[in-house]
Formats: C-alpha cells, structure tokens, sequence
C-alpha cells in the first residue's frame, strides 16, 4: 500500500493539494500524518522527513521503493500511474493550460501564501482587511485569482475549473480555504465554485479533519495567541 507522509491538515497546504486528489480519485493510500512540531532541524518532523526526502518537507509519497516528494510531482506520478482516473482533463490543449495554472500557483502567488497561510480552523477576515490594504500585492494576486477561475469556468462551463475534477481543482482547493479564512473579496462566481469544491467528498473529508485537529501551533499562528 502507497504511503503519504503530510503534516497538519490545519495549517499544510502543500499537503492537502495530493491527499484531495488521490481521497477524490479514488486512490487507496495509507495516509502518515507527521505533526509539526518544529521546523528546525533536529525536531521530531524534519527527522521523520528528512529520512525520506533531502529537503525534509511534506508531503511525501512512499510507493514501494519509490520515493516522490513536491507536490506537482505526485501529481504527475499519479497521473501516469492511474491514467484510467483521468487526472488532467481531457483535452489536449486543456491539459496543457490546467499543467500552466498548477505551475503559476506552484511557483507564484507570494504574497497569498505568505501573508495569509492556511489555517482552515480560524475566522480572520479583520486580518484580511488589514493585509490587503498594506499589502497592494495581495490585491493583485487575488485579482489573478478571480480572472483565472472565471475564465476556466467559463470556458467549460463548470461546474470545476476544467468541467469535471482535476488537479487543478485539487492544487487550487488551498487557495478557497484561505480566500473563506480571510475573507477575501471575490466575485460570488468563484465564491460558488468554492463552495462546489469544498462539498466534493474528498476536500470535505480534509477539511472535516483538519476542523476536528484542535492542535494550536503558535509558530503558525501569526495572527493569533490561541484558538
């Protein structure tokens, strides 16, 4: 049985984006949940880590003696491996553009995934007002955000991002977490979208667990001193 190493479901978003996928693919794995305890380098999750990997960081997916770790490379490796679960879209040309919006979030969005990390449990949509006004950045990014959805969704005419599920929606399933955490303003388009996407049984079960962790980590909580 294939083995997924990730970290907090709370605040991993890095993690989410291949536990989704394989929960909504319908992909058997046995998921290892390795608590941050720490980022330095003798705590108990880079040892644990960085016995499988050289950069020591989550998630991980362990399949027989085969080791892959970054996100965008489990999703490709599933995608060759479970070619019947059509994990890209379709299309050629479709599959191309859903490869170029995964590589834009997986390369890009600083400002999103650095202001504003993910932590599913929390309500911080004063903070939200806060960064984006100073942080212009921000703004930017989630105008990007707003543009892309609105123009994959209405090129397939939903009610995903490439019409049926995909990698895409598993890659960009963070990015609504934090957009609700935050309250960050978008078009009710992509609030419903959403919505559609955090109703798939997969990204609910994650969501449902990370909800149910009720582990405060104060290192990654910049925002708050307690749950």
């Amino acid at each position: 049985m294939r083995k997924l190493y990730i970290g907090n479901k709370n605040y991993s978003s890095w993690s989410m984006r291949p536990w989704v996928l394989m929960k909504q693919a319908g992909i058997p794995f046995e998921e290892v949940m390795v608590r941050f305890d720490s980022f330095e380098a003798e705590s108990q999750f880079k040892n644990t880590i960085g016995a499988l990997n050289p950069v020591a960081k989550v998630p991980v997916l362990v399949d027989g003696d085969l080791v892959v770790w970054d996100t965008l490379a489990i999703a490709e490796y599933l995608a060759e491996s479970f070619p019947d679960k059509q994990l890209w879209p379709r299309a050629v040309a479709d599959r191309a553009r859903a490869r170029s919006v995964c590589a834009e979030m997986h390369s890009g969005f600083s400002n999103l995934r650095n202001l504003c990390g993910m932590n599913i449990e929390a309500s911080l949509a004063h903070v939200g007002v806060r960064l984006l006004k100073d942080n212009p950045g921000l703004q930017d990014e989630i105008d990007r955000i707003v543009q892309m959805w609105t123009g994959l969704l209405d090129a397939h005419g939903g009610p995903l991002l490439f019409g049926e599920f995909s990698i895409a929606d598993a890659y960009f399933a963070p990015v609504g977490t934090r957009i609700k955490t935050y309250g960050l303003p978008v078009t009710p388009a992509v609030s419903a979208y959403i919505e559609r996407v955090q109703a798939l049984p997969g990204i609910k079960a994650w969501i449902d667990d990370a909800l149910a962790e009720k582990d405060f980590l104060q290192f990654e909580e910049p925002y708050r001193t307690g749950r």
